[in-house]
């Protein structure tokens, strides 16, 4: 799905404004960076990456405050914990999906799997539950690092 950062940034403007926040264009350069980043992210590698590039200028702290800004605005999902490492991804135009992590080599595999999704449902139903929100995270050891030993 593709996504129209405009309109997100609008969005993103209208939600800073409900909550009496600076819109600075630091914090909407991130948008665009962040979209353009296309993976799986910890803070800190995003920073380094940041600041890596030489066509826009977004400082540390700006960056830190800006991803907890994205998360709550819901441009930005925590989808792993591990080993004292939080790991982010950018989900505005992705479909829901769950995640296979390698403890070897640290890869992440995106899947959808629909009776995976019915079970979580039922299971819901059972309980009468009404779900908000849920992650699936099934932590492994990927093909290639098994062919490795």
């Amino acid at each position: 799905m593709k996504v129209n950062l405009n309109q997100l940034k609008d969005e993103f403007k209208r939600y800073l404004k409900r909550r009496n926040m600076k819109i600075t264009q630091s914090r909407l350069d991130l948008i665009d960076l962040l979209a353009s980043y296309g993976r799986h992210f910890e803070v800190e590698e995003l920073v380094n990456w940041v600041a890596s590039r030489t066509d826009r200028r977004v400082s540390r702290s700006t960056v830190y405050r800006t991803i907890k800004l994205l998360q709550e605005f819901g441009a930005i999902k925590e989808v792993i914990k591990q080993n004292n490492r939080t790991i982010y991804e950018f989900v505005v135009g992705k479909p829901h999906h769950d995640h296979l992590v390698c403890v070897e080599c640290g890869k992440i595999i995106e899947f959808v799997n629909e009776d995976i999704e019915n079970l979580q449902d039922e299971v819901c139903r059972e309980y009468d539950f009404e779900p908000m929100n849920h992650r699936l995270e099934i932590f492994g050891i990927c093909s290639e690092c098994r062919k490795q030993t």
